[in-house]
C-alpha cells in the first residue's frame, strides 16, 4: 500500500473520529444499570441453586467486559468531547473492571504506538518471541516463554495477576497523577468489597464476584490475544515497520455474532480501531463498513479464531505464527539440511 493510499485510508475514517454524547450516555446506562441488577440477582439466586447464580455470573461478566469497553474509550479520549468527562468515567468504569484508568491510558497507548514493531515489544501487549529469539533463548528463557503461552497460564492464571498485581501497583517512576488515579481506584474497590462483605457476608460475596471477574478476564485476554495473534499477522522491525500496515494487517476483524459484538463494545472491529483510535466503539462497525479497503482486512469468527491457541512463535522467514511442534519440524530440517551439507563437503575434501 502506498503512502498516498494509507494517508487515504486514514482520511477515509476520520469523519467516525467523533463522539456522540447522546449514545455514549445510553451506552453507560444499558452496560452499567444491568451488570449492578445481574449481580444483586445471582446473589439472590444463590438461594435457590449456585448453579442458576453462575449462569447469572457468567451473563453479567458480558456486561463487564462491555463496561471495560467505556472504560477502553476513555483511556483514548474518544468516549467524550470532553476530557474531564473521559477521565471521570474511565475512572468510574476502572474500579467495576478493576483497571487502573491512568496507568493503563499510559501503557495502552504505548501499545497502539509499537503495535507489531518487533523492536518496541513489551508494553502493554501479550509476549511474543520469533522463532530465532526461541533459538537462541536460555532454557531458563525458553521454559518461562512455553508456561507464558500454555492456555492454563494466559487465560487462567492471566486474569488472577492482572486484577491482583498488575492493575494494583504503579510502575517505578510513575508520575504523581498517575499514581493517586491507581490509589484511589484501589481504595473505591476495598471499600466496596468491604460493604458488600459486610451485607452479605464473604461466602456470598466470592460466590458471585469471583466468577464475574475471572470470566471477564479471561474473556477480555482472550479478545485482546486472537486480535494480535493470527497466522498471518503483521510484524516487521523499526526499519520496516509502518502504522498503517501494522492496524490494518497487523489487527483481525473479528466477526462475532450479534449479541456477542453488542457485549464486546464492537471490539472485534480491530482494524480500524488501530487505525484510528479516537472512533468512539459504536461508530468502529460504520467506519468499517464505509472504507471497502477495511474489507480486506484478516477476518477470523468464532471457529477460525480457535485456531490461534496453538500459535506460538513467530517466523520471520515465513511471515506466520507457528506452533512448538512445528519449530521442532523446522529444527529437524534444518538440522538434516546442515548435515547433508557437512557429508558433501567431506566427501569433495576425501576426493
Amino acid at each position: 500500500m502506498s503512502k498516498q493510499k494509507q494517508a487515504q485510508l486514514r482520511k477515509s475514517v476520520a469523519p467516525f473520529a467523533s463522539s456522540d454524547t447522546k449514545k455514549s450516555i445510553i451506552q453507560i446506562i444499558n452496560s452499567i444499570v444491568p451488570f449492578i441488577l445481574l449481580w444483586f440477582l445471582s446473589y439472590q439466586s444463590l438461594s435457590i441453586s449456585i448453579w442458576l447464580s453462575l449462569v447469572i455470573s457468567v451473563i453479567a461478566a458480558g456486561f463487564v467486559i462491555r463496561t471495560f469497553i467505556i472504560f477502553h474509550d476513555c483511556t483514548h479520549m474518544s468516549f467524550f468531547k470532553n476530557a474531564k468527562a473521559n477521565r471521570i468515567v474511565g475512572t468510574i468504569t476502572g474500579i467495576i473492571t478493576h483497571f487502573a484508568f491512568e496507568k493503563w491510558k499510559r501503557e495502552h497507548s504505548i501499545h497502539h504506538a509499537t503495535s507489531s514493531n518487533l523492536d518496541k515489544r513489551g508494553t502493554g501487549d501479550v509476549w511474543v518471541m520469533t522463532v530465532e529469539e526461541y533459538k537462541e533463548a536460555s532454557y531458563f528463557g525458553k521454559l518461562g516463554y512455553r508456561l507464558y503461552r500454555t492456555p492454563i497460564v494466559m487465560f487462567g492464571l492471566g486474569p488472577v495477576f492482572l486484577f491482583l498485581i498488575s492493575n494494583r501497583f504503579n510502575r517505578k517512576g510513575a508520575k504523581r497523577k498517575e499514581r493517586l488515579n491507581t490509589y484511589l481506584i484501589n481504595v473505591s474497590i476495598a471499600v466496596i468489597y468491604a460493604s458488600l462483605i459486610w451485607a452479605i457476608g464473604w461466602q456470598a460475596f466470592l460466590m458471585v464476584q469471583l466468577p464475574i471477574l475471572f470470566i471477564a478476564g479471561a474473556s477480555g485476554i482472550w479478545l485482546f490475544y486472537v486480535q494480535h495473534q493470527f497466522e498471518d499477522s503483521y510484524f516487521e522491525n523499526e526499519d520496516e515497520w509502518d502504522y498503517v500496515k501494522a492496524a490494518v494487517d497487523g489487527s483481525s476483524y473479528y466477526k462475532l455474532p450479534k449479541v456477542m459484538e453488542w457485549l464486546t463494545g464492537s471490539i472485534g472491529y480491530h482494524h480500524v480501531h488501530h487505525l484510528s483510535p479516537r472512533v468512539p466503539n459504536y461508530n468502529l462497525e460504520k467506519a468499517h463498513e464505509s472504507t471497502p479497503p477495511l474489507h480486506q482486512a484478516t477476518t477470523i469468527t468464532l471457529k477460525t479464531s480457535l485456531k490461534s491457541i496453538r500459535f506460538r512463535l513467530y517466523d520471520q522467514a515465513s511471515r506466520t505464527f507457528i506452533s512448538f511442534k512445528e519449530y521442532k519440524a523446522l529444527q529437524r530440517k534444518s538440522q538434516k539440511s546442515g548435515l547433508g551439507l557437512k557429508t558433501s563437503e567431506s566427501s569433495v575434501t576425501q576426493k
